[in-house]
Order: structure tokens, then sequence, then C-alpha cells
């Protein structure tokens, strides 16, 4: 057991790392902030912004019978700017009732301009249907005097508690997926990785051997995930031991947090990256990461994530050896690809449970590797 004595001394030490203070504001004064960038909301963290319609207004509807709300966590930033770590769905139901509101991920858009229609309100069922400019003089007043409590890490904080703070407030939420969580997270430590994961999302071949995701799938950024796992397997594979998300997690900070000492070459793996997904593209296309149909005689569209794995990685030891401009080859390509797919083994091991372990994983991937040497070793 430790001695309680160290116990005691580890927390007054983490203490020190942090450096907090409390204010009460109005969600009049936030509003001001957030229309002139003083309070600002990454763009990673605008589209965690999930409440319905309903929620927002009954929200709102909280606000007017003055009910207590949960404070909003914040950063200090320079010059006193702010920027948001936890509150956002409060935040944005208060600026789409004010038309201040961008959010074009939303079904329906909500863009500026657009104002909030109160729905669904339960206590006061005569709000529904109505807009702030609708309301009462009296209650409008009320809402733009309603007060929340800020709680303000001061920027002089060590910027791995912010990380780890900010991590602690957005886990486990209903509506953010474990990507979102890291690219809004990690920038508190450092922009440069996320920015890179998120870039090397948008590109064409990438996107072309993707292109089965769903729509739902992508608006919780598991294509950034994908990006994040293909470096992550390719680098630190050895250090996978049981969950996946701690796995990504763990090693997005060891990119991102200066302090690691972990080494990333931008240039290079950029250039692995699109090699990879150039030939992938070039090649099989759309059925990149597609799976046998129910005959197990062609490849039904689709997207597979341990078939993304293996061949990701399975293909990294021959990709010196390919040129995505070779017809012929990437010919070769396509059909050494479709005999994997379609192998009878290979299926095995990449269908049913249980198969996110290091075991299995290493399974898949030499299964795919062994035969991309066959065929361009």
């Amino acid at each position: 057991m430790p001695d309680p004595v160290d116990i005691i001394a580890a927390i007054a030490a983490s203490l020190k790392q942090a450096s907090t203070r409390a204010l009460d504001a109005s969600f009049n004064e936030l509003l001001d902030m957030a229309t002139n960038s003083e309070l600002e909301i990454s763009p990673d963290y605008q589209r965690l912004f999930r409440w319905t319609e309903g929620q927002r207004s009954r929200f709102i509807e909280s606000l007017l019978l003055e009910m207590p709300v949960p404070p909003i966590f914040v950063i200090e930033e320079d010059e006193g700017r702010y920027q948001l770590i936890d509150g956002l769905q409060r935040i944005s139901s208060y600026l789409h009732l004010r038309g201040q509101l961008d959010a074009p991920h939303l079904d329906p858009p909500v863009h500026f301009g657009d104002k909030l229609v109160l729905s669904d309100c339960d206590i006061v069922r005569e709000l529904n249907g109505l807009t702030y400019e609708d309301l009462p003089t009296s209650l409008q007043i009320r809402l733009k005097r309603a007060f929340i409590r800020m709680e303000v890490i001061r920027k002089e904080t060590d910027p791995r508690f912010k990380y780890h703070m900010f991590k602690r407030l957005n886990t486990g939420g209903e509506r953010l997926s474990d990507q979102q969580v890291r690219n809004a997270s990690i920038r508190m430590l450092d922009q440069r990785f996320p920015n890179f994961i998120i870039d090397l999302s948008e590109s064409d071949n990438f996107k072309t051997c993707t292109v089965a995701l769903t729509q739902e799938r992508r608006l919780t950024a598991f294509d950034q995930e994908l990006v994040l796992r293909f470096f992550a397997l390719k680098n630190v594979r050895h250090k996978f031991k049981h969950e996946v998300s701690d796995f990504l997690t763990d090693y997005m900070e060891e990119v991102a947090d200066p302090s690691s000492g972990t080494a990333f070459d931008y240039d290079l793996e950029r250039s692995i990256f699109q090699k990879t997904f150039s030939a992938l593209s070039a090649s099989i296309g759309e059925f990149a990461f597609a799976f046998a149909n129910k005959k197990k005689d062609d490849l039904s569209s689709g997207f597979n994530v341990y078939h993304f794995e293996a061949i990701t990685i399975g293909i990294q030891p021959v990709l010196s050896n390919l040129d995505p401009l070779d017809s012929n080859q990437m010919g070769n390509l396509q059909a050494t690809l479709r005999d994997i797919k379609l192998n009878n083994d290979f299926m095995r091991i990449t269908t049913g449970g249980g198969r996110n372990s290091p075991g299995p994983l290493r399974e898949r991937i030499e299964f795919a590797e062994s035969r991309l040497r066959h065929a361009f070793g």
C-alpha cells in the first residue's frame, strides 16, 4: 500500500497545476461574448452540439421558470478570451433562441438568423410555437438576465491539466463519440495533430475507399478515427493490449503532447498515408473495405473495420514496390485483394464478435500481409 503521506503529496502537487476562479455571467453577457469572439468554441467542439429542438426548448423553459442550471467551464486564453470546454448544449440553445447559432450539421440545419421556435415544453405548454420575439418583454428580460455560474480555468494552468479536465467533463456523454472528444480535447495540448488527422480524412482517395460509411458515422467523426487508427496501428501496434478506444486516445495524446518525446514525422507520415490510399483507390476503390456477399462469390458494398485494419497495415511492407499509376500492377493488386476478401479463412477471422484483441488483430494483419508479400514482395 502507498504511504498516505505520499498520496497527499501527489494530490497537492497536482493541485498546483490548476488555477481556477468562479464567475456569474448572464446569458446576455454570454451572447455578447460569443458574437464578439470573446467566447470561442472550436469547430470540432461545435459539431458536438446535438440537442433536439425539444431539448433546446425545454432548457429555455427551465430558464424562464428560474430552475437551477449546472455551471459551464471555460479556459482563459490570451487577451481575456475564453474557450468553452463544457456547457455547449446550453450555450448553443440560447444562441439559437436569439438567432446567433450556426450549426449546419444538424437535421434540420441551423444557420445564423434562424430563431428557435419553442416546442415540446411540457410544463408551460403555452410557450410552444413561440419565438423569442413573441415573448412578453418581461420574459425577454428575464432570459437576458438569467445567470449561470462560469468556472474559469486560468491561462497559467498546466496544458495537460486543461486537457484532462476537458476529457473528464466530456467523456461518456450520450451524443459525443470517442473521436469527437479526442479532436476537441487534444487541442488543449497541441492543434497540429488533430488538424493533420482531419485534413487527411478529407483526402479524395481516402473518401473513395470509405464511401460506404454512413452519414451518421461521419457525423460522429468515425472517418477521422480511422485515420488515427491507421497511424496508431502502423506505428505502435505493439502497445495495443485491451481497449481500442484507450489505445487510440493514448497514441493521440503521445503525439500531441510536446513533453511525451514521441517522434512523428508529419511529411513522411502524410506521404505514406497518401500512397496507401492512392494504391487502394486505383485498384479496388470503393470495395477496399467491403466484405463477401452471402454467396461468398463476390464482394458486397459496405465497410468492415477489420478489413480496414488488415489491408491498410498489411500492405505496408510492399508499399514501396507499388505504383498507383501502373494500371497493370493495380489490376494485379485488385485481384489479390479480392482473393484475400473471398478466402474462407480470412472471412472467418474478420467476422463475428471478440475480434478486438491483440491476437485476432495480429492474425488478420498477417494474413493480408503474407499474401500481399507473395504477390508484390
